[in-house]
């Protein structure tokens, strides 16, 4: 697909060509996006118009609301990990593929993107492969 810019055909970034999952673990909010009240914070919207875009390009897309499904987040070792070692100031986490791409802000949809480019590589830690984080704060281990 090829947008005009000026006259000059410039194409589209999608991610057409990446597959994947793209978990969020959203803090707690009152609905499950954050879109919902008179005051709607315009990055929940950036984010939810780029999950939905990925959605629609073939990406498997899932989204948690700590207040809503607490569960999740504890059965996900490396969220749970995360959570353990900074509290809910590591929210929000964006998983790719089952690695942690950024925590404690939201990914961008090139950050995003670009992770889903990338070919998965296998955990080369032993805590990584049994399932443990084993974060120390600022290690970026995760």
């Amino acid at each position: 697909m090829v947008r005009a810019f000026q006259g000059k055909p410039v194409p589209l970034r999608t991610a057409s060509t990446a597959t994947g999952t793209v978990r969020v673990y959203d803090p707690a909010m009152c609905c499950s996006t954050g879109l919902c009240g008179p005051g709607v914070d315009p990055q929940l919207l950036q984010v939810a118009r780029a999950l939905r875009r990925f959605e629609a390009e073939g990406v498997k897309v899932e989204r948690f609301n700590l207040s809503q499904q607490p569960g999740a987040f504890v059965e996900n070792k490396r969220v749970a990990g995360l959570l353990q070692a900074f509290g809910e100031e590591a929210l929000p986490v964006t998983l790719v593929n089952d690695t942690i791409l950024v925590y404690g802000r939201y990914a961008s949809r090139e950050e995003i993107l670009a992770a889903l480019a990338k070919e998965p590589t296998p955990a080369s830690s032993g805590a990584q492969e049994s399932g443990k984080c084993g974060c120390e704060p600022g290690s970026g281990c995760c």
